[in-house]
C-alpha cells in the first residue's frame, strides 16, 4: 500500500490565503491519502477552516512583514524568527514531504522553517499583485504558483518554475441553489437581490454606507448583508438596529448576518448582483459563477493589491471599480438603480468575467504540489535562497 502524502500547509490571517487551501486539500484527497498539518497564526481565521477540514492545527509566533516602519515594527520582527523556530520544530516532528504557503506574511515562517528542513516547497500567490510575502517566500520555493497571467511579468528575473494554476474555487460555489436561499432568507424573485459582503472579515466602510443607503436601495432590490463579526467592528448590531427603523414592508427586503457558511453557495446562486471589496478569493468566485459586481478594493493593501484584482474583472467588463474614497450612498444607489433596470444586461456582464476563471485551478495546484513533492528527497540539500 503506498504511504499517505504527509502535508503541511502554511499560512492563512485572512479568508483569501485560507479559502483556497481548504480547495486543494479537498483536490488532493479526492485521488490519494492525505496526512495534513496545518501552521497558521494564533488568531486567525485559518483554525476555524482547518477544523472544518479534519485537519490538525497548530499556531506559531507571527508578524506582519511591514515596508515601513511603524510603532509595531519591532514587535513583529521579533516574531518572525520565533515563528521560523516554531515552525521548524513542528515540521521536523511531523516529516512533510511538501509544505504548501498559500500566502501572506503567516507563510513566511512556514516555508523558512521548510527550507530548513529541506522540504520540497510550492507557494501559490492568490492576487494579482505579488507581495512582499511572496517575494520573500519566493527565495526559498521549489516552484511558485500565479493565480493570473497577469502576475507573471513581476518574476522576470525568476529562476524557479512558475506555474500559472488559477485561484482555487470551492466546488460547492458551483452547485448553488436559488430557490433555496430565497426561502431561507425570505425573498422573492420579484426585486432583484443585492449580495453585499465584505469578506470573512467584514468592511466597516462599505457596511455604513449600505446603512445609509438603505432607505433608497430597499425601493428597488432585496439585500443580504454579509457585515463581518460584531467583535471585530461592531456592525452587526447597529445594522439590526438600523433595519428595525425602517418601514415594516421594507424591513423584509433586507437581511444582514456576520457571515454565511453553507448558504453561500444558494445566496450566489440567487444573487443578481453583488456588492463587495475586492480580494483574490471573491475575485475568483466571481468570475467561476459569472456574477456581475460593484468593487471598492481596500485602501492601503500591500501593492494596492485589491484595485489590480478588481480591474481585472473591470477591464472584462463585468465588475465596475469604485474607490473607497468615492464611495458615497448616494453613487451606490445610482450604480445600482443603472445596473438593475435591465437584469437580463445584468446577468450578460456577469458572463463576461469567466474569461479569467480557471475552473480546474485546484486539480493544477493538486498537480503541482504532487510533483513537486516526488521531486527530490527531504535528504537532499537545500537549494541556494535566490538572490532578488
Amino acid at each position: 500500500m503506498t504511504r499517505p502524502l504527509r502535508l503541511v500547509i502554511g499560512g492563512g490571517g485572512t479568508g483569501g490565503h485560507t479559502v483556497p487551501a481548504v480547495a486543494v486539500l479537498r483536490a488532493l484527497r479526492a485521488r490519494i491519502d492525505v496526512e495534513a498539518l496545518w501552521i497558521g497564526s494564533r488568531r486567525g481565521v485559518e483554525r476555524r477552516f482547518a477544523e472544518q477540514s479534519n485537519v490538525p492545527f497548530r499556531w506559531i509566533p507571527t508578524g506582519k512583514l511591514r515596508r515601513e516602519p511603524t510603532p509595531r515594527t519591532l514587535l513583529d520582527l521579533t516574531a518572525v524568527p520565533l515563528g521560523i523556530l516554531a515552525a521548524a520544530v513542528l515540521i521536523r516532528t511531523f516529516r512533510p514531504d511538501v509544505v504548501f504557503g498559500t500566502g501572506g506574511y503567516v507563510s513566511v515562517p512556514v516555508v523558512i522553517a521548510g527550507w530548513l528542513n529541506r522540504v520540497p516547497i510550492v507557494i501559490h500567490e492568490q492576487t494579482a499583485i505579488a507581495g512582499l510575502a511572496t517575494r520573500i517566500a519566493a527565495r526559498f520555493a521549489d516552484a511558485v504558483a500565479i493565480s493570473f497571467e497577469a502576475t507573471r511579468s513581476q518574476f522576470r528575473n525568476n529562476t524557479i518554475p512558475l506555474i500559472h494554476t488559477g485561484l482555487p474555487v470551492r466546488c460547492e460555489l458551483l452547485r448553488g441553489d436559488a430557490q433555496r436561499a430565497l426561502q431561507h432568507f425570505g425573498f422573492t424573485k420579484e426585486l432583484p437581490l443585492i449580495y453585499v459582503t465584505g469578506g470573512v472579515l467584514g468592511a466597516h466602510a462599505l457596511n455604513e454606507t449600505i446603512a445609509a443607503a438603505l432607505p433608497d436601495l430597499l425601493q428597488i432590490t432585496q439585500v443580504l448583508h454579509q457585515c463581518g463579526p460584531a467583535q471585530l467592528n461592531g456592525d452587526f448590531p447597529r445594522l439590526l438596529a438600523q433595519r428595525s427603523k425602517l418601514p415594516y414592508s421594507l424591513q423584509t427586503r433586507y437581511v444582514v448576518v456576520e457571515f454565511l457558511t453553507t448558504e453561500l453557495p444558494d445566496v450566489y446562486a440567487a444573487a443578481d448582483l453583488v456588492i463587495g471589496r475586492a480580494g483574490a478569493s471573491t475575485v475568483a468566485e466571481l468570475a467561476a459563477l459569472g456574477k456581475p459586481a460593484i468593487l471598492v478594493p481596500l485602501p492601503g493593501a500591500r501593492g494596492d493589491e485589491q484595485t489590480a484584482n478588481a480591474r481585472l474583472l473591470s477591464d472584462a467588463g463585468s465588475a465596475i471599480l469604485v474607490p473607497q474614497h468615492e464611495l458615497t450612498p448616494q453613487r451606490i444607489v445610482a450604480l445600482v438603480e443603472q445596473l438593475v433596470a435591465d437584469r437580463e444586461a445584468l446577468a450578460t456582464m456577469g458572463q463576461r468575467g469567466k474569461v479569467l476563471a480557471v475552473p480546474d485551478a485546484a486539480e493544477r495546484l493538486a498537480d503541482l504540489i504532487q510533483a513537486t513533492a516526488r521531486s527530490r528527497s527531504a535528504a537532499n540539500a537545500p537549494p541556494v535562497p535566490r538572490a532578488r
